[in-house]
């Protein structure tokens, strides 16, 4: 790469090079399909506030990154929005802002202002020539990128093995829809091009006159308007970062796109030369907010005010007295706010029962080859590379994965078969019929039986040693060192549905869009080990000999829990295994009925089941819709509280983490993870034109990694309109995570200043900051630059002093 990029290139076009590689790291990344995460859509602004995002967004894209007025103007007509959050609002606003109480009240009264995107020379070249520039390339680029990008679905493949912008020359120098439509001599034009991209892009921008005051603005722009095609390039640029290596392909697409341009250049720019230089010469500014933009970042923070008493109150209400007696079930769930909700149900049934809340990837960094399967999945968060490897298939198990394996690959070749173009139509003729009974069983919800795969177990490589110390740090991260129950249960989430591309969506995140049900597994029999156990007496950890760990998955779609009280090690005495499948069959129940309240066709709790098997249904379950606080404190703390789904909750007691090591894992792993969660749903609802997936009615999964609207075109991203709006209102409030950790505020205040990325989420209002006190009270808050602000109580409620 070095000496592509610095062979016969002047100063200034290694300076739009660079740019070009700094500006592929403000695209957020897109994981496929098959484990897809959740993503913050403004992971390459956190260094910015919501009022610079705005004025950038708003110039490049026309992006609004806050509700409409009108959505402010109703919270404050129904007294959710207090003169007082307004208050508190205005004293962190920005320069610029409304300065009082009536002139905020009247920004939200005012018409809607829309913002008005710079046009990019295709859209120039559009009003000129009245052709559909900028729907023809995003369309031709979509026909490309989709067999690019494929990973198994497309029949033929488009150039396999080459790299993106050499692919895309060889596919658009054939490709004669350009010239059709009008733009001469475009296939000659593009063979005609260097085959290194750096150099076409050189070219390209000598040719548009773009230098780089203007360049990072518009290379921005340009790659913002591909949607998911450059944001599933920069997710393969992460993972080759994630291994140390280079990855090009975010700067090909970029060529790409800026091959296009000059091309349109070359042909209309005696009409449009003169906008085009205006056009250059804003890029080539600094984006300011406008008095509208600053007002509506203002209404946005009071909206969160509003949200933060409300947590606040809960938050008050007395703490229910704890059991002093060693619990008589403990159950460990992954701090997904779908699981605040059974939590509460369990606890409810008997005061003698645990919850505990911990990231549900259990710890375990691993990666994980499946049953007949030689994939190997990151069952870990993204944010982290795999350090240990396992597999679900036993020796003693060869033949079955064998078998299983024969099976797969006849499945592949009958589905290739029926797609072919020689046979399809005569496989319809033959063999339809014979599909009546599918047709049937899946109109009547009637899913085939789940398969429960063989126990998982780590690889030979994974010495004792290793396995407790590694058992050590997991127990001491739950801050469970002692008080053990003579049954823990390590249970993993993940959701069975069908018919629906986002599944993957509505698994853990912490297991990278997996199901947690192998982490918790490995985690079972690690902690059931006698050696393991032996060797953690030394760490100061006893386990009782009666303790023993079972394994189980809640089915978040349904709220059943699966225990694999089968597994290798789960002795568990039988009196106490059925105690605890009658409680969690119990405690389902009560959590559908809760959930019940808010799914749309869903009358009472005994609903719920059904929706995991209708391949009609468009909303099986809210996912993590409504989430708004991340709280890191006892469970005693928040133990009864009716939190409502909306917490992401994680065990935490600073009075056993000497040093605060765990507290500064939780900061800045779990909560950055929730973060991820937080402004995906966020983007999803204010700029669901750019950052959410559309309407699932309309989907076609293309390339097996994602989906686009229609037959063609973007790639769409973010969450479908039906994962956060029921029809009639949104189900999802957009509102920037509260966190709120039960620690000292100088370990917090230590732990940002060592790390400046996080403290920059902070700082710039991507996540509010919380102290709680003893009581689970919220006392301090973080205000920017290290700095706290302490709280008080006016007219039973809590505002900033």
């Amino acid at each position: 790469m070095k000496s592509e990029t610095h062979a016969g290139f002047t100063g200034p076009h290694l300076e739009l090079i660079a740019l070009s590689e700094k500006v592929s790291r403000v695209i957020p990344p897109l994981w496929p399909l098959e484990a897809t995460v959740a993503v913050n859509p403004f992971l390459g602004h956190t260094g910015q506030s919501l009022a610079q995002v705005s004025a950038k967004l708003g110039r490049i894209a026309g992006l609004r990154v806050t509700m409409p007025n009108a959505w402010y103007r109703a919270r404050i007509a129904e007294g959710r929005i207090t003169a007082a959050d307004l208050e508190a609002a205005l004293a962190e606003a920005p320069a610029g802002a409304p300065a009082t109480v009536a002139a905020l009240k009247a920004a939200a009264e005012a018409e809607q202002e829309t913002p008005e995107a710079l046009p990019t020379l295709a859209h120039l070249a559009q009003e000129v020539s009245g052709v559909d520039w900028p729907g023809l390339i995003e369309a031709r680029i979509g026909a490309w990128a989709a067999g690019y990008f494929d990973a198994g679905q497309a029949l033929w493949q488009v150039t396999a093995g080459r790299g993106a912008y050499e692919s895309w020359q060889i596919f658009a120098s054939r490709d004669l829809t350009p010239e059709i439509s009008g733009l001469t001599g475009f296939a000659a034009r593009v063979a005609a091009q260097p085959g290194r991209a750096r150099v076409a892009l050189s070219l390209a921008c000598d040719a548009l006159g773009l230098e780089a005051g203007a360049a990072e603005s518009y290379f921005h722009q340009l790659l913002l308007g591909l949607g998911g095609w450059s944001q599933l390039a920069r997710q393969r640029l992460w993972q080759a970062e994630m291994d140390g290596q280079a990855e090009p392909i975010t700067t090909d697409l970029l060529t790409i796109r800026l091959v296009w341009e000059a091309a349109l250049f070359a042909q209309y720019g005696d009409q449009i030369a003169a906008r085009w230089a205006d056009i250059r010469a804003t890029h080539a500014t600094p984006a300011c907010a406008t008095p509208a933009q600053l007002a509506a970042c203002v209404l946005q923070e009071a909206a969160e005010r509003a949200a933060q008493r409300d947590l606040a109150e809960v938050l008050e209400a007395e703490v229910p007295e704890k059991v002093q007696a060693r619990p008589t079930l403990q159950a460990a769930f992954c701090i997904d706010v779908r699981s605040e909700v059974f939590r509460r149900a369990l606890e409810s049934l008997d005061p003698g029962i645990q919850t505990l809340g911990f990231a549900g990837f259990f710890g375990l960094a691993h990666g994980h080859r499946n049953f007949a399967s030689d994939v190997i999945e990151a069952r870990l968060p993204v944010l982290l590379a795999p350090k240990l490897s396992s597999t679900a298939t036993a020796p003693s198990a060869a033949g079955a994965d064998q078998a299983a394996r024969f099976g797969a690959r006849a499945a592949r070749a009958w589905g290739r078969f029926k797609l072919a173009a020689v046979s399809s139509f005569a496989f319809v003729e033959a063999t339809g019929p014979v599909y009546l009974g599918k047709l049937l069983r899946d109109a009547l919800g009637q899913a085939p039986r789940h398969n429960i795969p063989p126990a998982p177990q780590f690889s030979a490589e994974f010495t004792l040693t290793e396995r407790i110390a590694t058992a050590a740090a997991i127990l001491r991260a739950m801050s469970l060192t002692g008080d053990f129950a003579p049954l823990v249960l390590l249970v993993g989430h993940g959701a069975r549905v069908v018919n629906n591309p986002h599944a993957s969506a509505l698994h853990c995140g912490a297991c990278g869009g997996y199901p947690g049900d192998a982490n918790a597994r490995l985690l079972a029999g690690l902690l059931n080990e006698a050696e393991v156990r032996a060797g953690l007496i030394a760490e100061g950890i006893d386990i009782p000999h009666d303790t023993v760990f079972v394994a189980g998955m809640h089915d978040t779609t349904t709220d059943a829990v699966t225990l694999y009280a089968q597994d290798p090690g789960c002795a568990v005495i039988p009196a106490l295994l059925e105690r605890a499948q009658m409680v969690l069959q119990e405690a389902g129940a009560l959590a559908r009925t809760e959930r019940a309240l808010r799914l749309p066709r869903a009358g009472k709790g005994g609903d719920i089941g059904a929706r995991s098997t209708d391949w009609a249904e468009t909303r099986p379950e809210w996912g993590l819709a409504g989430c708004n606080a991340f709280v890191a404190a006892p469970r005693d703390r928040t133990r009864g509280k009716p939190l409502g789904g909306r917490a992401f909750l994680h065990d935490y007691d600073w009075r056993q983490d000497d040093g605060f090591g765990v507290l500064e894992l939780i900061l800045t792993a779990p909560v950055v993870v929730a973060s991820w969660i937080s402004l995906q749903y966020y983007g999803s609802v204010v700029a669901p034109e750019v950052f959410g997936a559309g309407n699932k009615l309309l989907h076609n999964v293309t390339g097996g990694v994602g989906v686009v609207e229609g037959n063609g075109g973007t790639l769409r991203v973010g969450l479908p309109w039906q994962s956060v709006h029921d029809g009639a209102e949104f189900m999802h409030e957009p509102l920037r995570l509260t966190v709120c950790v039960a620690a000292p505020a100088e370990a917090v205040t230590g732990i940002l200043a060592r790390h400046p990325d996080l403290r920059a989420l902070f700082d710039n209002r991507w996540l509010h900051l919380m102290l709680l006190d003893d009581a689970g009270r919220i006392v301090q808050r973080y205000r920017g630059g290290l700095e706290w602000q302490g709280c008080r109580e006016e007219r039973g409620i809590r505002a900033a002093a």
